[in-house]
């Protein structure tokens, strides 16, 4: 029996089977105004009125991104929900401040300022280190004594410099830091700079003056928050060290992230900014391979501790650029070592080379010459004979389109791309219409940021080359069931076999994929016909979408759910008001893993003195938990082929970027997922790269995950201490009964994935 779509509640509520929605909105998107906190109605006001006046948007349009928002059927990106609209982003040096998805080829040291400003607007970081573009930086010449002068804060606000300044005297030099995000940026790059200024004699001695940068708790305007500059003057001694190391030659890759990641590590300190980043190295770098490998040690007792001078590179995800095929011992080999450490993904480059050239490939046999040509190393030839009206210029830009966005679903290069979401749990599968307007109002979301012009010339000239956006989904696997029922889920149960009944599912699930992506293609290509922009080649997506599928309850992006019940839990800092209004809602807060005691044992109490962050637990059921014969299937055993399967379905039928995929696997599933990649990779099946995760049976291991699955009897006696706990129905009101701060906080992270949440494994290889 296919389940009913909710449809009765009213504009601005949220549905009910999306409890954690309250919570994620009030803390993530809300902006405060100087009524309180906004509602999600007036979130989507000021949302749709900057789109509407950035893309010139006739009013029927208007109107049906408003429905289409208000309804949570179709969402712009979690950027743009934060400062979409705001007097901020009007300012076009805070353009990228709207974009979750960015890469960067590390070509000079103004490429490390331009990854450290975007990640402090909350923008997600891809990092290409590869030799093409590391090579091109300079050796290191000269070595740096850093000096540390004039304390935080010590400057009188109305005297404050905003912007930093560099004073040169001899081998002496003053960097004083600016009180900004462009002062902390220039002050980062300036050092940098200095390690390979050929004035200097091969020694500098360096004084920091942070007199300028205010104090710990002090308002930030602008792009949000308050500051927390308590990692500041560890920044520069510790990029000097890494730098010192390196005298005499050029970075190498890992220097380079972690010169990058110690930047980040700075920004998110005290939690003021979250930061996601994808680092991108070559396959034959051994030593990118290894990068975080036992990173987490332990002694003789028992306890683990991190190598401190490889800390920063948890701030990013690590990714190997294979150029030529792989076989299939080094395939099965990365999956064993993403099953231990989380890291060492394949990436196949000539796939994403060959999307991100579609407009040149457009039959099936082009693709495949094409992608056989670059198995031979002749791709930029082949395309510079069948295309010879191709600029050199735009010949090198399309060779280097491999670039990834954090979580991998975006390919380009120097990019920024905008995402839109479309959450089909929302939506009937009868209902062909609504699926119409729902993807042609994120195609219109996207299309609209195409009208941003960045100062800085290489995003710039990227965008001009390669225009690219990104309209996504959530709540497939919701969607699937909803549309074939039980009978769906028992044939994921096992093993989504090509029987007589699984070829008739796939086809169906082929034909709405399919029919989403040309109306997407249409939207977005009739939107820059009469606005007079180049068509994009790349325009569907998915993305991890762990945070706005909390808004309506959907599973995320094509992943299955972690269970059918589960609790759900989220972070906020200790006596946020956002939480603070989940206790009077009836939800139950524990103290974060963060928190301990003396002893190094969980905390319990969440008033502790000790404890700093809190964890607001959530019983949640997906939509179809009751659908009879549901409960018989275990969720988690869905195997890693199964999934790998289903994901392909999207990359084939659905995305022309790539599809965001962090496959859970056990130990005995490393050698068949590994032969499988490299059998996709070779019949040319559309792999690019996917994330793995290694599963756990005994959840116990890990306490406190953000979800815990329970079985039914768990979930009803939870959510009846939940309405016995509950001092309000109303979570607005709730919210409104304990004060704000003048100033909002970071808004979603430049990463919206669930794989960033989990522990990391402490085993390595």
């Amino acid at each position: 029996m296919v389940q009913q779509v909710e449809r009765t509640r009213q504009a601005g509520e949220f549905p009910k089977t999306a409890p954690a929605a309250n919570p994620v909105f009030y803390r993530t998107y809300s902006r405060t105004t100087p009524d309180g906190k906004e509602s999600w109605q007036q979130t989507c006001d000021r949302a749709v009125g900057g789109l509407a006046k950035l893309g010139k948007l006739e009013e029927h349009e208007i109107k049906l991104l408003r429905r289409m928002q208000y309804e949570l059927k179709s969402l712009p990106a979690g950027r743009w929900l934060w400062v979409g609209g705001t007097q901020w982003l009007e300012e076009p040096e805070n353009f990228s401040g709207a974009y979750n998805c960015t890469s960067t080829n590390v070509v000079d040291w103004r490429a490390f300022g331009l990854i450290m400003d975007l990640a402090m607007m909350g923008c997600g970081t891809g990092a290409v280190l590869e030799p093409s573009c590391i090579d091109k930086l300079p050796a290191i010449r000269n070595r740096l004594n850093v000096l540390l002068v004039g304390g935080i804060g010590k400057t009188a606000p109305e005297k404050r410099r905003q912007r930093t300044e560099v004073v040169i005297d001899s081998q002496q030099v003053t960097i004083y830091v600016g009180d900004s995000r462009q002062g902390w940026v220039g002050s980062y790059q300036s050092l940098l700079e200095l390690s390979s200024n050929p004035r200097f004699q091969g020694e500098v001695e360096v004084a920091i003056d942070l007199s300028d940068v205010r104090p710990v708790g002090e308002p930030l305007k602008g792009f949000g928050g308050v500051a927390n500059p308590i990692k500041l003057p560890q920044l520069y001694q510790r990029c000097a060290a890494i730098l010192n190391k390196a005298i005499g030659r050029q970075l190498s890759s890992i220097e380079c992230c972690l010169l990058i990641d110690e930047a980040a590590t700075t920004i998110v300190a005290g939690n003021i900014r979250r930061s996601a980043g994808m680092r991108q190295g070559s396959s034959n770098d051994t030593e990118f391979a290894d990068a975080k490998s036992n990173l987490w040690q332990q002694d003789e007792k028992g306890n683990w501790r991190i190598d401190p001078q490889r800390d920063a590179l948890r701030m990013a995800n690590h990714t190997r650029v294979f150029h030529s095929l792989p076989t299939e011992s080094e395939c099965i080999e990365a999956v064993r070592k993403q099953y231990y450490s989380g890291e060492g993904a394949i990436q196949w480059a000539p796939e994403a080379l060959a999307r991100a050239n579609a407009d040149l490939l457009a039959t099936p046999q082009l693709k495949k010459e094409f992608l056989q040509a670059c198995i031979e190393e002749n791709g930029k030839s082949f395309l510079a004979e069948n295309f010879p009206k191709i600029a050199p210029e735009e010949l090198e830009h399309r060779m280097q389109r491999y670039a990834l966005n954090p979580c991998g679903e975006i390919i380009g290069v120097d990019f920024h791309c905008n995402l839109a979401e479309i959450h089909l749990n929302q939506i009937d599968p009868t209902d062909h219409e609504e699926q119409q307007k729902a993807f042609t109002a994120g195609a219109l979301s996207v299309a609209s940021l195409l009208n941003h012009k960045f100062l800085e010339e290489r995003y710039q000239q990227s965008r001009e080359l390669d225009p690219i956006v990104g309209v996504s989904f959530t709540g497939l696997f919701d969607f699937f069931v909803n549309a074939f029922g039980v009978e769906w889920l028992r044939w994921w149960a096992e093993g989504r076999p090509e029987t007589i009944r699984g070829l008739e599912f796939k086809l169906r699930e082929r034909e709405y994929l399919t029919s989403w992506r040309e109306i997407v293609r249409e939207a977005v290509w009739d939107y820059c016909d009469r606005h007079g922009l180049k068509r994009p080649n790349r325009y569907t997506t998915v993305q991890p979408a762990g945070t706005k599928s909390l808004l309506t309850g959907a599973s995320s992006g094509w992943h299955p759910p972690k269970a059918q019940r589960f609790i759900r839990r989220i972070t906020f800092g200790k006596n946020d008001p956002v939480a603070l209004a989940c206790i009077d809602y009836g939800y139950n807060v524990v103290p974060s893993q963060s928190d301990r005691d003396e002893q190094g044992n969980l905390l319990d109490d969440p008033f502790s003195p000790l404890c700093s962050e809190w964890l607001v637990e959530i019983p949640v059921a997906v939509p179809w938990a009751d659908l009879e014969g549901a409960d018989e299937i275990d969720i988690s055993k869905f195997s890693a082929l199964a999934q790998f399967d289903f994901a392909m379905q999207v990359q084939a039928h659905y995305v022309t970027h790539n599809t965001s995929s962090t496959l859970e696997l056990r130990l005995d599933e490393v050698e068949p997922l590994g032969k499988r990649i490299h059998q996709a990779i070779s019949n040319h099946e559309g792999y690019i790269s996917t994330a793995l995760l290694a599963r756990f049976d005994d959840l116990q291991s890990f306490p406190r995950l953000p979800f815990e699955p329970i079985d039914r009897l768990t979930y009803d006696r939870l959510m009846q201490e939940v309405k016995e706990s509950r001092k309000t129905d109303d979570f607005h009101g709730a919210i409104a009964a304990y004060s704000w701060a003048s100033t909002d906080d970071e808004g979603p992270a430049g990463c919206d994935s669930d794989k960033c949440l989990f522990p990391e494994p402490k085993s390595g290889t």
